[in-house]
């Protein structure tokens, strides 16, 4: 139970009164404020995705007015229709418009198209050519492409465009150009003519009587440079499969060519070097012709006789028949060389043999008495100019240097005694 301090006339304080009165009128009215309160929400659910617009990175709004009247931004008032004025473009982020009135967002970054053409070559050869398109608008230009060509540009504008000046730019180049060795020309041609063309037809869409926006005419001007085009790649050609094959025929054959050109270059080197290096032996040998003499040649033919004999291995050596014993390759320069046969003089059997005139006083010869031969003397010769090869042992070897190191001490002893003769002369 409360208590309340009364006053003299019995009445409640003022604060306690005004209390119950705020009471009772939120319990009067609760049921018609919780319908306001949703028909707000109701009303907020519907209206912010109209008034409420998030612009993503890299792309600009172009807005868009139903009615003239004041601008949320620029607290002006602005022009029914599409707003040409590059300062009321909406940039990234939240924006709040007018819900009758809308936003249209267009993509700023680079963007790629690929499409597929026919094309007729200079020589009649149908080919399909597959491009793709690289290109990019340009922000201040963004809504005068919007009121006289739309978000549809590409379809409208971009591919028509490069379709016809791929077929005339290809119509002057042969198949094989197109396939192998004039790409990167077509590609950089297409483009060049693709933005003349582009610039020259999109001027004649402005329309500045068509604008309700203040001065349209100065807009006039910015639809050339809308779409920049940044290059047109081919992708691919293709031709019929008997062209082609005459093509990879034709470059086969031609480096062949190449191939064999380089062989006869290869050829030529090879004989310069190689009359080079005859030139360098015929020098040398002119050089140490002076130098190689008899007795050289039969030192060196006595210190390979020496390695010979100290290898380890099995071995056959030939021995000459001259006066050194020397290998019989340094042996044939002191043995002379064999006398020629002398020629047949026996009769012919034709010819009638000459009567036999013995000389008065003499008597013929008896047939048991015939002059000696000189066989023996021939075979002697033969057999001391002709070699024989041996196969000889280490204790062969060991005689023969033992042979060889006599024959130099039996001479020393020579050599002294005649010193000392001419001394005691």
């Amino acid at each position: 139970m409360i208590k309340f301090p009364w006053s003299l006339d019995r009445a409640p304080p003022p604060s306690i009164q005004t209390d119950h009165k705020r009471w009772r009128f939120f319990e009067r009215h609760l049921p018609n404020i919780s319908i306001g309160l949703m028909v707000a929400m109701l009303i907020a659910a519907v209206l912010y995705p109209h008034m409420v617009i998030t612009v993503p990175s890299g792309h600009v709004g172009v807005l868009w007015k139903r009615f003239s009247g004041p601008g949320i931004y620029c607290w002006c008032i602005l022009g029914r229709g599409t707003v040409l004025n590059a300062k009321e473009l909406r940039e990234e982020g939240l924006h709040v418009i007018w819900p009758w009135d809308k936003l249209f967002i267009y993509n700023l970054r680079l963007q790629s198209t690929t499409e597929t053409y026919n094309a007729i070559s200079s020589e009649g050869v149908s080919l399909t050519a597959t491009m793709n398109i690289r290109f990019q608008l340009r922000h201040n230009s963004v809504a005068v492409l919007h009121k006289f060509i739309g978000p549809a540009y590409i379809a409208s504008v971009i591919r028509p465009e490069i379709g016809s000046r791929a077929r005339e730019i290809i119509a002057n180049y042969t198949a094989e150009q197109v396939y192998s060795t004039s790409r990167s020309a077509i590609e950089e041609q297409i483009r060049k003519s693709a933005v003349e063309k582009l610039a020259e037809h999109l001027n004649q869409l402005v329309q500045p009587e068509a604008s309700e926006q203040a001065d349209p005419a100065q807009y006039k001007n910015q639809l050339k440079s809308a779409i920049d085009f940044v290059d047109t790649l081919v992708l691919g050609i293709k031709l019929p499969a008997t062209i082609v094959g005459a093509i990879n025929r034709k470059t086969e054959q031609f480096y062949l060519v190449k191939e064999y050109d380089f062989r006869v270059q290869r050829e030529v080197k090879e004989s310069e070097r190689k009359q080079i290096e005859a030139n360098g032996i015929a020098a040398f040998q002119r050089t140490i012709a002076g130098g190689i003499t008899e007795s050289y040649l039969r030192w060196r033919g006595i210190d390979a006789t020496l390695e010979l004999a100290k290898s380890r291995n099995a071995k056959i050596v030939v021995i000459g028949s001259g006066k050194d014993g020397l290998p019989i390759i340094l042996n044939n320069l002191d043995t002379p060389p064999p006398p020629e046969p002398p020629p047949d003089k026996t009769p012919s059997t034709d010819t009638p043999a000459p009567p036999n005139k013995t000389p008065t006083g003499s008597s013929p010869t008896p047939p048991d008495k015939k002059p000696p031969t000189n066989s023996s003397k021939t075979s002697d010769s033969t057999d001391k100019n002709s070699g024989s090869p041996l196969k000889l042992t280490f204790s062969d070897i060991g005689t023969f240097l033992a042979k060889i190191s006599s024959a130099f001490n039996s001479s020393a002893p020579d050599t002294k005694s005649k010193t000392n003769g001419s001394a005691k002369q």
